[in-house]
């Protein structure tokens, strides 16, 4: 089973991101001027790409960045957008609403490095990657039962058997060749196409990011460097990873990286 992930992993730019206040889940922005024309520049990168599944924060942000890029897509504009709890911006608790520079101060006096702080009411490293752990084994079981459903149709074909390319229309060209979920089909109905588009938050995505490279050991493009693994993804940078389910083991899925916080679209 192959389960394709595009993540937006930072919505567009909203006036607190430019002036660097903390948002966390109690600020509710909505996007700037400028962060509508990323969402729409990120919509047209992806337009060639058709997603079967669409999930969002449900912060607003988000919510406008994803309805942007589906209003680009070729082939999915009326897909439905699910909004998830579990895909929120980590929360800051009394940093929300202050300067950036507020909460490395509060870091500072507590004799700690941010981002590992956690401020008075804020969620801890540990509780941002549970969340989303849980929301990435949500997504491979969701894929395993969408296969199974799709086996057990009397006489159905795969769901990658007899389709156009035009799912598996990327918009880069520099991925490896035997990640090609087509290649690996073959018409057979074990191979599941799952392309799913993921808009959530800065913070969150590097800390989604760090489980599935230091827990299911996701395999990295082999010119990222350390910084790059470690920084904040640009407004709408775009995260692309395939996962691979053996078996139909959602407990224990393959992750290759194709490309991190891609911004060329920007």
């Amino acid at each position: 089973i192959f389960l394709l992930l595009f993540t937006i992993s930072f919505s567009g730019e909203t006036r607190y991101n430019k002036d660097k206040i903390l948002q966390g889940q109690g600020v509710d922005e909505p996007l700037s001027a400028t962060g509508f024309r990323q969402a729409d520049a990120a919509g047209l990168f992806l337009s060639s790409v058709k997603f079967t599944h669409v999930f969002s924060s449900d912060l607003l942000r988000a919510k406008q960045t994803a309805a942007a890029i589906l209003g680009k897509n070729k082939f999915c504009k009326d897909l439905e957008i699910k909004y998830d709890a579990r895909l929120r911006e980590r929360k800051y608790g009394v940093a929300e609403g202050k300067p950036l520079a507020d909460l490395k101060a509060m870091a500072k006096d507590a004799g700690e490095q941010c981002p590992s702080f956690t401020p008075s009411g804020g969620e801890t490293l540990d509780e941002v990657r549970e969340r989303a752990r849980d929301f990435f084994e949500f997504l491979c079981q969701l894929a395993v039962e969408l296969e199974q459903k799709e086996h057990g149709k009397p006489g159905a074909p795969g769901r990658s058997s007899g389709t156009s390319g035009e799912q598996f229309v990327f918009p880069w060209t520099n991925h490896c060749s035997e990640a090609e979920p087509s290649s690996a089909g073959s018409g057979s109905s074990t191979v599941l196409d799952a392309n799913i588009l993921v808009v959530s938050h800065g913070a969150y995505m590097r800390n989604w990011i760090g489980y599935m490279v230091s827990d299911l050991n996701c395999t990295l493009p082999a010119n990222l460097t350390k910084s790059q693994l470690s920084s904040v993804s640009p407004n709408t940078g775009v995260s692309h990873f395939i996962i691979t389910l053996e078996n139909r083991n959602s407990l224990k899925p393959s992750i290759m990286c194709v490309c991190l916080n891609q911004d060329s679209h920007l």
